[in-house]
């Protein structure tokens, strides 16, 4: 009897636990359904679909059985698939579940959340799409309120095919004008023709949601309906699953190119901070990239200039999280990395065209005190024999640190100073601060006076200027959304000019930095300072290290506008350059915004001399590449700490191949002039600057295809290669364009290096060997003296002999170095107009020759000339991958005595030659 018992009681159990997971099937099935109905349903035409929930009250705390099992299932998924409930604040358990939250804790303190949205939690019911003049729109309307305090109830959402790979949603509150980003200087772009779109669209009715899929796959690119959308006034979320895990952008942050998702966050707030990890620092780019894996590609933008959060999680998935404006959000569908960029920079603006001597060296240091240091400094630089553009001052030329004046006393003479300098074909750039000092007695500094009267400064909440504290003391910031500041800007910067002729302005401490908290005195309390959620932000308040958020701009308060501040500034300067010039402006930004690439180059602010800064400014770099920013480096050597001779020659190397090339020091520091270094390592710098001056017509080429098309100049290997799987997590090398690989050494001590050659043949640039990679790691010496780097079969790449400052450079000879392909061809181009005239592209006055080498002979095609060519001459070129030694060399139809073959590197080199650059010519070898 006593077993026959025990043997029931088992049954029973297991009858009850049966019937309990028959019941969780049932349940689990019908989510599945609705999930399913939103993933496999064909979308022709962009059909609105209504996936409704029948169960939109299960995510509320139930205190039934049933209840707690549909909770437990609603509550059932992987720890990877959670997405925070309690990102706004820490939750016991108890505040977890009233929220209708499911709370499950797990071990250790980094991870997945503990308290997570259940897999249907209530939220915005959207309403029929309706044509608009731009697109479709909709009401979304929740029936009741979020846990958010200030929520808002109903949302209007647009829908607009700007392009067949661009789509365009916002979300915004139709009750209530919020703050919306509007970028400077900005065109209205017509509506592209959407007929062949890349995309489909598909809509979630309750909760609301939608899916972006890849038309020609399937493929889902954003899918907003796996967790809430949450809309309140100061607290805006949105989720989205990730194509796959490689994901690049969300910058300006200290990252590999490649972003962490395991359970990582990145803030986007503009703050005064030297790199390093988990910081946000000067700049903000709202926008990533993914690549999907089979090399096709696409983007994101949130077009959002409030403190902004992005959480990334190993889904993969990310979730924004935005603490004002609105979400105004673009997709670009690519289909390849190249063409997403593209799609976003037509949104924020092609990069603008540089002056060519800016792609010269630049010299500065803090600590070059007086005007008689400053040209020791470029003396000795032109008597080593070191190339040098452009010689800079730090905040030593200001009186009493105040811009827009000189020391009477240690700069006295500093206009006569850039007059040498004009004279020896150099260029000149000092620093110029936003902030203007207050406490000059009145009527001594015409900026503060004349601002003042023009009532051009930022404000505090009381109307009164607000006062900050930055290099001068107290300080009052303009206002650059103002459009009388930006005139007055230009006033002070004309005025300045006439005594002073600078060739560009550095526009430092614009995130805008401020050496108090807020202003001198404080900040009111309230919600702009203390918002409901501040984002992880160095110094944990919005108002660490600038201005209050209170503070009144033109356009609106400081807590919508800081993001923009650097922009704005970059704008108004460039607009004030131009016009008091007349020619192309040079402007380096600090503090960046999406867009300014448009406006100004930028730099990676105060890194510091070490061995993993140098490595970690090559994805700095790359980032700004990939958020139209082509103009950009990082400070050679090191600004903070002191180098050492070995990581200076490394950095040189790699600074040769930054589109900006500017050694900058520290006051404190051990000095890092080329010069000063001993005899090997002057030569290693000298031979990498050489190099660098010698493809300045290349560069020069790629950043007019940069302006004109959108392209990138320093380009990740996985733009290039996007099928190629070990292109895809390459951040320690780089491509100039699609033609020259870049493989620096970044560790100390190393004298050789494995680099990764992408499939095809590469050759040396320095003696024309050939590799012949089927996407393999090579290992190649790689002594002090020597940066690695290859030209790609297929391609042409103009050179110049170089000299001491790109005025010389720019009337010498002309070579190319021409990289066969295995079938024997080759192309490339040159842009060339007079390197410092404003519009020469839009107005024609330019010159545009193509090279295409094959059938053993390399030919020009001037496809336009405007004279600027005129005198320059071919001097030379040398040929890789010529296969058998010439019977002889003909230019233009006349044998040529000066040419030699090498057998072992197959390389056939040609000199002495004076062909005309604006003329067809024609170099032909017989084997």
């Amino acid at each position: 009897m006593g077993q026959l018992s025990s043997f029931s009681v088992v049954m029973l159990l297991l009858a009850f636990v049966l019937s309990i997971c028959v019941h969780m099937i049932h349940l689990y099935n019908h989510q599945a359904i609705l999930v399913r109905s939103v993933y496999d349903e064909p979308n022709k035409t962009n059909v609105h679909e209504r996936l409704v929930d029948n169960n939109n009250n299960a995510a509320k705390p139930e205190n039934s059985q049933d209840g707690d099992v549909s909770r437990d299932i609603k509550c059932t998924m992987a720890p990877e698939s959670r997405f925070d409930c309690a990102r706004d604040r820490l939750l016991s358990q108890r505040e977890c579940e009233e929220r209708g939250c499911c709370y499950a804790p797990l071990p250790g303190a980094k991870g997945p959340p503990w308290c997570f949205y259940p897999s249907v939690y209530p939220g915005y019911k959207m309403g029929p799409l309706t044509p608009t003049t731009r697109g479709q729109a909709a009401t979304l309307t929740r029936a009741t309120r979020s846990y958010l305090p200030r929520d808002i109830s109903a949302l209007h959402l647009e829908v607009i095919e700007e392009a067949a790979g661009c789509l365009h949603l916002t979300l915004k509150d139709p009750s209530s004008q919020r703050y919306e980003v509007k970028l400077p200087g900005r065109l209205p772009r017509s509506k592209a023709d959407t007929v062949d779109a890349l995309y489909t669209t598909e809509y979630q009715s309750d909760p609301f949601g939608f899916i972006v899929r890849r038309k020609s796959n399937s493929r889902v690119i954003m899918n907003t309906t796996v967790a809430p959308l949450l809309f309140s006034d100061q607290y805006l979320q949105l989720s989205t699953s990730l194509a796959s895990s490689l994901v690049s952008g969300l910058g300006e942050h200290y990252t590999s190119l490649l972003l962490d998702l395991n359970w990582t966050s990145l803030t986007l707030w503009n703050r005064d901070m030297a790199p390093h990890a988990d910081a946000n620092l000067y700049g903000s780019h709202p926008f990533y990239i993914v690549q999907e894996e089979d090399g096709l590609a696409h983007g994101v933008f949130l077009l959002n200039s409030n403190a902004v959060e992005v959480m990334l999680q190993p889904t993969p998935a990310l979730t924004w999280v935005a603490i004002g404006g609105i979400l105004d959000l673009y997709i670009f569908m690519g289909p390849d990395p190249q063409s997403v960029t593209r799609q976003y920079l037509q949104v924020i603006g092609y990069p603008m065209m540089p002056p060519y001597w800016s792609l010269g060296f630049h010299l500065c240091r803090w600590g070059y005190t007086t005007t008689n240091t400053t040209r020791r400094v470029a003396q000795r630089m032109h008597d080593a024999n070191f190339p040098l553009d452009v010689q800079w001052n730090d905040l030593d030329y200001a009186n009493k640190r105040r811009v827009f004046t000189f020391d009477p006393w240690r700069f006295g003479d500093l206009p006569e100073m850039v007059e040498e300098f004009h004279k020896r074909g150099m260029k000149y750039i000092l620093i110029l601060d936003p902030g203007i000092s207050s406490t000059s007695p009145p009527g001594t500094y015409p900026p503060f006076d004349d601002g003042l009267k023009r009532d051009v400064f930022i404000k505090n909440a009381t109307g009164h200027i607000l006062i900050g504290k930055v290099w001068p003391g107290p300080t009052a910031f303009p206002d650059f959304t103002n459009p009388e500041t930006r005139q007055w800007w230009e006033d002070c910067i004309r005025d300045f000019h006439s005594k002073v002729p600078v060739d560009g302005l550095w526009i430092d401490m614009n995130e805008p930095a401020s050496f108090v908290q807020g202003s001198v005195e404080g900040c009111p309390d309230g919600d702009l300072e203390h918002p409901p959620y501040t984002p992880r932000v160095v110094g944990g308040q919005l108002n660490s290290g600038t201005l209050c958020m209170s503070a009144q701009q033109k356009l609106s308060t400081h807590y919508n506008l800081h993001n923009m501040y650097g922009l704005t500034e970059a704008f108004a300067t460039h607009s004030a350059l131009m016009k008091v010039r007349g020619k192309r402006p040079f402007v380096l930004s600090r503090s960046s915004f999406s867009g300014i690439g448009r406006f100004s180059g930028v730099w990676t602010g105060d890194v510091r001399s070490d061995w993993e800064q140098l490595r970690y400014s090559i994805p700095a770099v790359l980032q700004f590449s990939l958020f139209g920013v082509p103009l950009v480096g990082a400070d050679i050597c090191g600004f903070g700490g002191n180098t050492t001779e070995e990581l200076c020659v490394r950095w040189m190397q790699l600074g040769a191949f930054y589109p900006f090339m500017r050694n900058h020091n520290d006051r404190q520091n051990a000095p890092q002039e080329p010069y000063i270094f001993g005899q090997k390592a002057q030569a290693a710098m000298r031979s990498a600057l050489n190099l660098r001056y010698s493809l300045l017509p290349f560069l020069y080429t790629l950043l007019h295809h940069a302006h004109t098309s959108a392209d990138t100049v320093a380009r990740p290997l996985f733009m290039e290669f996007p099928a190629d799987p070990n292109s895809q997590t390459i951040d320690r090398q780089f491509l100039w364009g699609s033609s020259l690989l870049i493989s620096p050494v970044l560790e100390q001590g190393v004298e050789e290096l494995a680099a990764y050659l992408p499939p095809g043949t590469w050759y040396s640039v320095h003696n024309g060997q050939p590799f012949y990679s089927k996407g393999q790691y090579l290992l190649l010496p790689a002594p002090l003296d020597t940066i690695n780097v290859h030209v790609r079969e297929g391609h042409i790449i103009p050179q110049q002999e170089p000299a001491l400052t790109t005025t010389a450079s720019r009337r010498n000879p002309f070579f190319l170095t021409v990289a066969l392909s295995a079938g024997g061809w080759a192309r490339g181009d040159l842009f060339w107009d007079d390197g410092d005239s404003l519009d020469t592209f839009e107005m024609g006055n330019y010159c545009y020759v193509i090279f295409i080498a094959g059938q053993s002979q390399v030919v020009s095609d001037p496809l336009r000339l405007n004279g600027a060519l005129d005198g320059l001459v071919l001097g030379g070129l040398q040929v890789f991958g010529v296969p058998s030694p010439p019977l002889y060399v003909l230019a233009n139809g006349d044998k040529v005595r000066d040419f030699t073959y090498r057998s072992d590197t197959k390389v056939l080199t040609v000199t002495s030659l004076a062909l005309p650059m604006s003329e067809v010519f024609t170099v032909q070898w017989a084997l």
